[in-house]
């Protein structure tokens, strides 16, 4: 990678990893990296889909105000939902623990969250492993799961006029984080339950993701964990297309617009870029957009958001009354902040 490789972004190391692996073929595997899950063939109907993620303390997570159990739950949630926004179903999870020193107090209580969100999706511990870390805390997961292949939402799909939908309210949790720091989330009858839960205990949105894929009028799809710039970014990418989204249709709460004015923050830096949503954002055609909306409520009761559509060219646009202005890819990156 060069004696500069720390100056690259994680989307730069990614790309550079894909491309050494670009001549590898296997008849077995439809899709490698890029994805939100590598899709494994498993018969003539199925495919076993593959995604892992890892938590640092520091990074991910504070225990100074994230409660362990709840720190479990949202463990087993991020990769979760990365089967979720494939349209696939979860069935078993690998959970790798790094620990400084001895086994900390509260891993029984971390343990009983991460197996309570298992159970919440009919998923299975099935392995992983134990060591002892010189440094920092972490712990990875690596999920399995499953789906019919002509089901499976893949970030390629999106097409041309195709309108951008969201699965929930944005900046949420990003709010929720900035609470915690600001010593402003303590107490159950705090005005920023909403935002402090979306932060600590987000919820994967797995049966959506279900029924989405089951109607097959999903062209494209993601779960927002980097911020919406930048997967819709990562699905403007993979499609080669670009996208416009309308600042007055984000989905904002009121209790989000609240958490703004006190901490004196740009509410759209945590709609934009903050991360940590895990709500699903995906691409519909124009003729089916009314059908889907009426599915979606009629058999979860959930409200689906229309946000902006697919262009031709390239990049994110935000657009405003005032301005039309690229968000491209900024939203959180490890390496670049």
């Amino acid at each position: 990678m060069g004696k500069d490789s720390t100056k690259k972004s994680e989307r730069d190391i990614i790309e550079y990893i894909s491309n050494l692996l670009a001549l590898q073929a296997d008849r077995d595997l439809i899709k490698g990296i890029g994805d939100d899950c590598a899709v494994f063939r498993k018969d003539n109907k199925s495919c076993i889909l593959v995604t892992t993620d890892t938590l640092v303390a520091g990074v991910h997570f504070d225990l100074a105000w994230h409660p362990p159990l709840l720190l479990g739950r949202k463990t087993a949630a991020v990769n979760l939902s990365d089967i979720a926004a494939m349209g696939g179903k979860p069935r078993y999870a690998f959970l790798n623990l790094a620990f400084p020193g001895s086994a900390p107090a509260w891993l029984d209580d971390f343990l009983a969250g991460f197996y309570e969100m298992l159970q919440e999706y009919d998923t299975h511990l099935v392995g992983g492993d134990t060591v002892k870390s010189p440094n920092d805390l972490s712990m990875s997961v690596t999920l399995i799961g499953e789906a019919a292949e002509d089901e499976i939402c893949y970030r390629s799909g999106a097409e041309i006029g195709d309108f951008v939908f969201v699965s929930g309210f944005l900046g949420d949790a990003a709010a929720g984080l900035s609470l915690c720091q600001s010593g402003l989330s303590a107490g159950s009858s705090t005005p920023w339950q909403q935002l402090v839960k979306a932060h600590l205990d987000p919820l994967p949105q797995v049966k959506l993701g279900r029924m989405l894929a089951d109607s097959r009028l999903v062209h494209a799809m993601i779960d927002i964990s980097d911020g919406l710039a930048t997967d819709l970014a990562h699905i403007c990418t993979q499609s080669r297309t670009g996208a416009e989204i309308f600042k007055e249709a984000l989905p904002v709460s009121e209790t989000l617009r609240a958490a703004a004015e006190k901490l004196k923050s740009p509410i759209f830096d945590w709609v934009l870029k903050g991360g940590e949503d895990y709500k699903l954002l995906f691409t519909v055609s124009p003729d089916h957009e009314k059908d889907l909306q009426r599915r979606v409520a009629k058999q979860s009761g959930m409200e689906i958001y229309p946000i902006g559509r697919i262009i031709e060219g390239r990049g994110v646009h935000l657009c405003s009354r005032e301005r039309r202005q690229n968000i491209s890819y900024q939203g959180y990156d490890h390496f670049i902040g």
